[in-house]
């Protein structure tokens, strides 16, 4: 089974920093994007980061220039870098691997895609209050 272990949420003040980790652990046959959500009370979540094993990275519009992401495909983990933070980027931010097989060898990618594939966190709060 996989497990998603986050870390690094907490109270701070506008303006100020976090750096967020989520280590993944189990039979992993291989990743192929982990990313971080985010939601709040009433409504969806919403992704806020991601990045592939290549190391491609994409981000929300509002916190690009703000938020780094990162990996260490070694420790299968990612990091998130949040400088800068506002109120409203209080949320529960949830962690988030794609795999490129399930635990029983079926390859994830294209349009037939099988169950296990995908999992989440329990998801760590971030809340930026004075």
């Amino acid at each position: 089974q996989i497990r998603l272990v986050e870390s690094g949420g907490g109270l701070v003040q506008p303006g100020g920093s976090l750096r967020l980790s989520c280590a993944a652990s189990g039979a992993i046959y291989g990743i192929n994007v982990m990313g971080w959500y985010r939601q709040t009370s009433g409504k969806q979540r919403e992704l806020v980061a991601d990045i592939s094993s290549g190391g491609r990275a994409n981000y929300a519009d509002s916190v690009k220039g703000r938020f780094t992401i990162s990996r260490d495909n070694a420790k299968n983990t990612i990091y998130l870098q949040m400088n800068d933070l506002k109120p409203e980027d209080t949320a529960v931010f949830v962690c988030y691997v794609d795999l490129q097989y399930s635990l029983v060898g079926a390859a994830c990618a294209g349009f037939r895609r099988p169950p296990g594939c995908d999992y989440w966190g329990q998801g760590t709060q971030v809340t930026v209050s004075s």
